[in-house]
């Protein structure tokens, strides 16, 4: 990591009201349980203390990562050699009024989709499983059941690399199948303008509950992974069908590298099986991938996204 003096940890310190945490072991806050050590983390509680953090190192020409929950990360063995700027729970105010949600990054989806149930708002249950912060839902326009988060966005709050806030209404955000400019142009989501309909509240948790009990039955939820590792891109899927399928086929399920394993439950799974290392999931990845292009033509886009020691983020399957 570039040179960070006691003086400097103590300006960033003045700055940061969160967390300011050194040595920080990667594999226990990433929720595929893998990766080395982190020299620093920042947990900022504010969308100006996020511009501050930003706008600090943007002066001293010093490069660092943001993440949210790493429900979609896959780290280095090798750790992480810049600060990172982690958005979690000290950033995560939510308020509504008349259907509209404003709604800071560091909001826990899963807890995004009960209090708009609670609150007799509809469209948002397609939410309730899925691990992660608003800002990765964002960057990514996840969702599931062919549904996305786009389509209830009004606004988007972000911090460029400059340390300058922007503002994009839902036209400007470049909404796509699993995309949206925030993978593209290094800015931070910060805060989220959203609107749901009303519903009724009953429906509402019994839709909710069904979604939860298709994953159960569905999906390995009790062993660390990434969730899908690939996307489910619409020209396979029309061809062979989704990847987990694909792969399935291929005879994957229960394929072992070191501590990481194909799911038996869901071969679009990778998942942890104890002590795993980075290396062992691309490992996987690349067999897959390469077995699938063989049969289909079709190469595998990764919906995992590796982090690499000097804090850029790739998807994972540009580095297998």
């Amino acid at each position: 990591m570039d040179c960070i003096s006691e003086n400097d940890m103590d300006m960033l310190r003045d700055i940061c009201s969160g967390e300011v945490l050194q040595g920080v072991d990667l594999s226990r806050i990433s929720h595929w349980r893998i990766g080395g050590r982190a020299e620093l983390v920042l947990r900022p509680s504010s969308t100006a203390e996020v511009a501050a953090l930003r706008r600090w190192f943007y002066q001293r020409g010093m490069a660092h990562l943001v993440i949210g929950k790493t429900t979609n990360v896959l780290f280095a063995d090798e750790g992480l050699h810049v600060p990172c700027i982690q958005i979690g729970a000290v950033m995560s105010k939510l308020s509504i009024e008349h259907g509209e949600v404003f709604a800071d990054a560091g909001v826990w989806v899963p807890g995004l989709s009960r209090t708009l149930m609670l609150n007799g708002l509809t469209g948002g249950e397609h939410l309730c499983g899925i691990p992660g912060t608003l800002g990765g839902l964002i960057c990514m326009n996840g969702g599931s059941n062919s549904r996305s988060i786009g389509g209830n966005v009004i606004s988007v709050e972000s911090v460029d690399s400059r340390g300058s806030i922007v503002e994009r209404d839902a036209k400007e955000c470049g909404f796509g199948y699993r995309s949206s400019i925030y993978q593209m142009n290094d800015e931070i989501v910060t805060a989220v303008r959203m609107r749901f309909l009303p519903g009724v509240c009953s429906a509402i948790r019994i839709e909710m509950l069904k979604d939860l009990e298709n994953r159960r039955r569905k999906f390995p939820l009790k062993e660390p992974s990434c969730g899908s590792v690939f996307k489910s891109s619409p020209g396979i899927y029309a061809d062979f069908g989704p990847p987990g399928a694909v792969i399935e086929r291929l005879g994957f399920k229960g394929m072992r590298v070191g501590g990481a394993m194909v799911s038996p439950k869901h071969a679009n799974f990778i998942v942890n099986t104890g002590r795993a290392k980075a290396a062992d999931v691309l490992e996987i990845m690349k067999s897959i991938r390469d077995a699938v292009y063989a049969q289909t033509g079709y190469l595998l886009e990764a919906e995992a996204r590796y982090v690499t020691p000097g804090g850029k983020v790739l998807p994972a399957s540009s580095v297998l």
